[in-house]
């Protein structure tokens, strides 16, 4: 049935297939464009574009408590598609740096589709739609890598750029739509509600601070071993081939479909605090399986890995919308958003180093003494419903 749900989540669909496009062939689109073929440049324009989004998203969370969703991102998306076309056609590398930083500020709009969505479900039924959002999210990459792929490969880069200008006018028509249609109520605010548990201050406090910091170390750990895992799966593997090695890095999104079918069939419940901390322990086995130097160890702890992350995801977006009221999901959202972004941000950072200095295998010893610190952090700050979760079985 074609509801408000399904075109909130078709818009999300293609605004994550449309932003991944470019993010794997960054390098040789200021090659063939600019001419500038510096690695470290590229890394700049990547961080910098994470520091955009983290920034962008809490003042468009912001907006939205005062404008309808919908009608904002009619204007936010108009605007990201014709700074895309300008994209496309600048000669400049400055200027490509100014048009393509704003044009980020007015796609990270997008993230508001995600707060919405879930401001539209009933508690006790957040589970598989978290999880319904999270493999579309990451599906919605590996398509979009795969079609950026395709267009690097037969023309030029820059005409990645009218193809993400094309997606974002048809969620800004899609938006429209949803406003005119009158099958759809897309007109609330969450002005009126109650504003005694709103954290309205710039820096969180509460649970926001405490969720947000646990996700940061969490975020941290889980993105730190992604860099470089190819490499080492080929260093500690006798096959030498690069289909094999995008299959053994694609095995936690696999194990993720799954784990979503399996949790609409067994209708599991809600209760976020029975499933962090058995998410967190298996997390890290898989962590150390993947450490170990052998190829058949290394191809289970990803099995391992990826249903604990996928558990572990869910729950955790799940704890943060139990805690939240629906009026303040946005906000909310946007500031463990921020935290998550940073520790990614950090992980992007620390990789590299931690590989040159100590090679191949120290990020999955740092992730794992991450996981652990995620884990007492969390039992810690939530133990007390963590003992009440646990007395209700």
């Amino acid at each position: 049935m074609m509801n408000l749900r399904f075109f909130l989540i078709a818009m999300t669909l293609l605004a994550v297939v449309s932003d991944a496009m470019l993010m794997p062939f960054y390098p040789q689109f200021f090659e063939e464009t600019f001419g500038m073929s510096n690695p470290q440049h590229v890394g700049y324009y990547i961080a910098a574009t994470c520091f955009t989004v983290m920034f962008a998203f809490p003042f468009w969370a912001w907006v939205a408590r005062r404008v309808p969703e919908l009608n904002l991102l009619v204007w936010t998306q108009l605007l990201a598609g014709l700074l895309c076309i300008y994209c496309y056609w600048t000669q400049s590398l400055v200027e490509f740096w100014i048009v393509s930083l704003s044009m980020i500020v007015f796609k990270g709009s997008y993230l508001l589709i995600y707060p919405y969505v879930m401001s539209l479900e009933k508690k006790g039924n957040y589970s598989g739609t978290i999880g319904l959002l999270s493999v579309i999210v990451h599906f919605g990459s590996i398509l979009g890598a795969i079609l950026g792929g395709y267009v690097v490969d037969l023309y030029n880069p820059r005409n990645l750029f009218l193809i993400m200008a094309i997606g974002d006018f048809v969620q800004m028509a899609v938006s429209f739509f949803l406003i005119k249609s009158s099958r759809f109520d897309t007109s609330r605010t969450h002005e009126e509600a109650d504003k005694s548990a709103e954290d309205s201050s710039l820096v969180p406090h509460g649970f926001i601070f405490k969720l947000g910091m646990i996700t940061l170390v969490f975020y941290f750990s889980a993105f730190l071993i992604r860099p470089f895992f190819s490499l080492y799966w080929e260093s500690v593997s006798v096959y030498d081939s690069e289909i094999v090695s995008g299959f053994i890095y694609a095995i936690p999104g696999v194990v993720a479909l799954f784990a979503l079918w399996l949790s609409h069939r067994q209708k599991q419940s809600d209760n976020s605090y029975k499933g962090i901390v058995p998410a967190m322990l298996l997390g890290l086995a898989g962590l150390f399986l993947q450490s170990a130097p052998s190829d058949l160890v290394v191809f289970l702890g990803r099995f391992v890995y990826g249903w604990a992350m996928y558990h572990a995801v869910v729950k955790y977006d799940v704890l943060l919308f139990e805690l939240s009221t629906p009026k303040s999901y946005a906000t909310d959202y946007s500031k463990i958003h921020f935290f998550q972004n940073l520790g990614v941000l950090i992980a992007s950072f620390s990789a590299g180093i931690l590989v040159d200095l100590h090679g191949l295998q120290m990020p999955f010893f740092v992730a794992a003494a991450g996981f652990i610190v995620t884990l007492l952090a969390y039992y810690f700050s939530f133990r007390s419903k963590i003992s009440l979760a646990q007395t209700s079985t």
